[in-house]
C-alpha cells in the first residue's frame, strides 16, 4: 500500500524539532522499507516536495511555529490556529491528489486526523496525550476529537492509559503502538556501578514536563547527598527558560556542579544519554514519553514520577526508582534512593524494555497489519 503519513511534528530546521518530531522521522523511514510512504507535515521554513526512494515528504509552511505552543485558549493564537488548520488541510488533499495514496494515517487525532477524515479515503490515527489529555478537555474540540476517533478505520495510542481513554471517546476499539526515535548507537556500555553517578534531564522546558520539580529536588539535596553526584546536565527549552536558568544559577551559587544546554539533535541527544548514569523523568503529566524508549535503548536507569504508565511498566519491571509523588520532596527522596543504588543493576529489566519500545518493529506490524486488510 501507499500510505500518507500527515503530522504537525517533524524534525524541521528550528532548534528543539528534531526532539519533537525524530521518531516521527525513524517511523516513516522503517515504514518505507515495507512500501511507499508520502509524508505531509507543517514546516517553519517555505512550502516544499523532497523524495527519497520511497518516501516523499511534502512540507507546507505555517505561520508559528513550533505548533505545540499553540493554544486554542488563548485568543490571540487563533489567527495562526486557523491559519495552520486551513493551509495543512489544503497541503493534505493536494496530496490525495497528485500522490494518489490508498490509507492516511494521521499523526496526530487533531488536527491529523480531521485533515484525513476529510479526504474520503480509509484513514487512521494515531493518538498523543497533547491531544486526548489536552484538546479533549475542550467542549467544542472533544466533539470534533470523538467524530474523528469514531470514523477512522484503526486507532492507535502510544500510552496504555491513553488507549483506554481513547476507547471511552470514541467507543471503538484502540491499539497501542509505542512511539520510539533510532539512536545512532555505536555501542551500549553500562552506566556506572557505583557514585559518584551523572544525573541528565532531557526534554522540553515546560510544566507538563516538571524540570522545575527536579530542579527544586537538587535544591532540598543535603552535601551527603551531592558527594554522591558528580555532575547534573539538563539539556532542551520551552517556556519555563527564564525558571530553569535561575534555578540552575542558584545552585551553581551554591557550589552544585549543574549545567544547563539547549535542545540536542539525534545523534547527540544519543550521546548525552550515553554519558549519564541515570536518566531523569520528573514528568506531571506524561503517557509514555520518548524518553524512555531512548534510556531503554542505551540501558540507562530512570529516575521517575508516578504518572501515566509509568507505574505499570515499573510494575512490569522495575528499571530505575519511581518517586512516591509528583512534587520536589517526593522527587529528592528518589534522588537520595538512586544515589545509593547501583545504577547498573538494572540491566535485564531495561534489555526487556528496549525489545518492547523498538521503532522497527512498530513500523513493521503497522505494515504487516494493513497489508493483512489488502489481502
Amino acid at each position: 500500500m501507499h500510505v500518507l503519513l500527515v503530522t504537525t511534528s517533524y524534525p524541521d530546521t528550528g532548534a528543539g524539532s528534531e526532539a519533537a518530531g525524530g521518531f516521527v522521522a525513524d517511523f516513516a523511514r522503517e515504514l518505507a522499507k515495507h512500501g511507499r510512504v508520502t509524508v505531509v507535515a507543517a514546516t517553519a521554513g517555505e512550502s516544499s516536495v523532497r523524495a527519497e526512494g520511497s518516501l516523499g515528504v511534502h512540507r507546507f509552511a505555517v505561520r508559528r511555529w513550533p505548533l505545540s505552543l499553540l493554544n486554542p485558549l488563548r485568543p490571540g493564537d487563533w489567527g495562526a490556529i486557523l491559519a495552520t488548520l486551513r493551509d495543512g488541510q489544503r497541503a493534505v488533499l493536494n496530496a490525495v491528489e497528485t500522490d494518489r495514496p490508498d490509507y492516511i494515517l494521521g499523526l496526530w487525532a487533531l488536527p491529523s486526523g480531521a485533515w484525513a477524515q476529510r479526504t474520503g479515503l480509509p484513514y487512521g490515527v494515531w493518538a498523543l496525550g497533547s491531544d486526548i489529555w489536552g484538546l479533549g478537555r475542550i467542549p467544542l474540540v472533544r466533539s470534533v476529537l470523538r467524530r474523528v476517533l469514531r470514523r477512522a478505520t484503526d486507532r492507535f495510542a502510544d500510552g496504555l492509559q491513553l488507549g483506554r481513554e481513547v476507547r471511552r471517546i470514541s467507543g471503538m476499539p484502540c491499539e497501542f503502538l509505542p512511539s520510539s526515535r533510532k539512536l545512532q548507537i555505536d555501542g551500549v556500555t553500562d552506566p556506572s556501578g557505583s557514585a559518584p553517578y551523572r544525573l541528565a534531564f532531557l526534554g522540553r522546558w515546560h510544566p507538563n514536563k516538571g524540570v522545575d520539580i527536579f530542579l527544586q529536588a537538587l535544591l532540598q539535596l543535603s552535601p551527603d547527598d551531592w558527594a554522591q553526584i558528580a555532575e547534573v546536565r539538563i539539556h532542551g527549552g520551552g517556556p519555563l527558560e527564564a525558571e530553569v536558568h535561575g534555578l540552575v544559577d542558584e545552585l551553581r551559587s551554591r557550589g552544585r556542579p549543574v549545567t544547563a544546554g539547549g535542545y540536542l539533535d539525534t545523534r547527540d541527544a544519543a550521546d548525552f544519554v550515553a554519558w549519564s548514569d541515570y536518566l531523569v523523568l520528573p514528568s506531571r503529566v506524561e503517557s509514555i514519553p520518548v524518553i524512555l524508549s531512548d534510556a531503554a535503548q542505551l540501558r540507562r536507569p530512570l529516575v521517575a514520577t508516578p504518572v501515566g504508565d509509568l507505574p505499570d511498566l515499573f510494575e512490569r519491571g522495575e528499571f530505575g526508582v519511581l518517586a512516591e509523588g509528583v512534587t520536589p520532596g517526593a522527587f529528592a527522596a528518589a534522588l537520595r534512593q538512586a544515589l545509593r543504588t547501583p545504577a547498573d543493576g538494572f540491566r535485564p529489566q531495561l534489555d526487556r524494555l528496549a525489545a518492547q519500545f523498538d521503532v522497527e518493529s512498530a513500523a513493521a506490524r503497522f505494515a504487516e497489519r494493513l497489508g493483512r486488510r489488502v489481502s
